[in-house]
């Protein structure tokens, strides 16, 4: 073993040389006169190195202390040197950078089917399409390290400006998830949609949705709505969702198997009692109530709604939605193709898809007053599914009162429809009424 006067008075020679002390530790003497504590060892068959420090800095005694704490390390498995540990960091840091790497688009569409099974199909189309349609195209291919909150708020302003302000707010919260996705799986450090919130435009006031006040208005759009050059699709969704008082998500959403009651070969519309089960978990719910069968709704048919469910399934008739999207026979209508349908003849700021259900409320209400018929109020409220929040009474409601929730949808489509053409010539294209 080495003695503090042997360390002290080594002086360099030639060529570097070595000094053992015990166990593997040795002072190495450079050319130079450098002095520097080492340690060789072996591990799982290699042989290692360990460098302690120069001395006089880390003395004969601290040497060997870091000889014990090594040897100790090496009895319990761990490679004192670190390489282990810096392999894994480097190894950890690589697919860090290669994830990073990964475009925005590709993470978006990894997040979307992480979670889309947590929401209505109708949610999981419209999530998807509004990142398609105002996200990839911008920044869609560029790795998320390269966007930063400008570049967001660029995009959103050009939502912003076509006057969709909800949209941008709503496209925010999507990117800002997708970046918190990357977060917890390690690929992302930061989210720079955060702070881009206080940065939008401020929502519009709460008000009514604009809606057309009676079947004479609705019946004027629904001619120059099927007169234009838009799919036969989006027309044949508008008239069965102005027929039927649900809400757009509803019918956008309607699958073939919901619909029972209808004779699909039999052209005559005859005494049958044709009805849409709407089930639980595509109604507007509290999320607890999405599972439960009691809350199903249920829809009594006009013979003018089978007319537009038997046109629309000479199109869709083999695939399980009713009213599929225009890119997607596996997603369904997207819940904007009506808004934009109306927006273009002319209806922009006057009536909505949603607003189909204040018209009818509107007509039917007003109706029941001068008939002097008071009970007519609840049915409609049934109609227009708003659920009671005692399940008791909603087992009783779901299916209550439907002989006049017939009569009422039979003369509701009786006074809209009064003159228009047949639904198979909505196929044929645009005409004018």
């Amino acid at each position: 073993m080495l003695t503090d006067k042997e360390v002290k008075n080594a002086e360099p020679r030639d060529k570097p040389y070595k000094l053992s002390d015990a166990n593997g530790l040795y002072l190495y003497v450079a050319k130079t006169g450098l002095k520097s504590w080492r340690f060789k060892f072996r591990l799982h068959g290699q042989e290692k190195l360990l460098t302690f420090g120069p001395y006089p800095e880390v003395k004969l005694s601290e040497a060997r202390a870091k000889r014990d704490e090594a040897r100790q390390r090496i009895r319990n498995g761990e490679d004192p040197s670190g390489a282990r540990k810096r392999k894994q960091e480097e190894t950890r840091r690589a697919r860090f950078e290669a994830a990073q790497a990964l475009s925005f688009e590709t993470i978006a569409r990894t997040w979307h089917e992480q979670y889309k099974d947590r929401w209505t199909p109708v949610h999981q189309a419209d999530v998807l399409l509004s990142l398609e349609r105002d996200i990839f195209p911008f920044f869609g291919t560029l790795p998320l390290a390269e966007i930063d909150s400008p570049t967001i708020l660029r995009v959103l302003r050009v939502v912003e400006d076509r006057g969709a302000i909800e949209t941008a707010r709503r496209l925010r919260q999507r990117v800002s998830a997708v970046f918190v996705y990357a977060i917890g799986e390690g690929i992302a450090t930061v989210d720079p949609a955060a702070v881009v919130l206080k940065a939008l435009k401020p929502m519009p006031k709460a008000g009514r949705q604009p809606a057309l006040a009676n079947p004479t208005e609705g019946r004027k759009l629904l001619k120059e709505a099927e007169a234009s050059a838009a799919s036969p699709i989006t027309k044949l969704a508008s008239r069965l969702l102005a027929l039927t008082q649900a809400r757009p998500g509803m019918v956008c959403a309607a699958e073939w198997s919901e619909f029972e009651g209808i004779d699909w070969s039999d052209r005559q519309f005859g005494p049958f009692q044709p009805l849409w089960r709407v089930p639980a978990h595509r109604m507007k719910l509290k999320v607890d109530q999405k599972d439960e069968e009691v809350f199903e709704h249920l829809v009594p048919l006009s013979w003018q709604a089978v007319d537009v469910l038997r046109a629309v399934r000479r199109l869709t008739g083999r695939g399980r939605l009713v009213f599929p999207g225009h890119r997607s026979s596996g997603r369904p209508l997207s819940g904007n193709a009506m808004s934009y349908l109306y927006n273009r003849v002319g209806y922009h700021g006057r009536h909505v898809p949603h607003g189909w259900r204040a018209t009818f409320s509107t007509t039917m209400n007003d109706l029941a007053k001068k008939r002097r018929r008071l009970d007519d109020s609840d049915v409609i409220e049934l109609m227009l599914a708003h659920v009671p929040e005692n399940k008791v009474k909603a087992a009783y409601d779901r299916a209550g009162h439907m002989e006049r929730r017939r009569e009422l949808s039979q003369e509701w489509a009786d006074m809209l429809m009064k003159g228009m053409c047949p639904a198979d010539d909505i196929l044929a294209g645009p005409r004018r009424n």
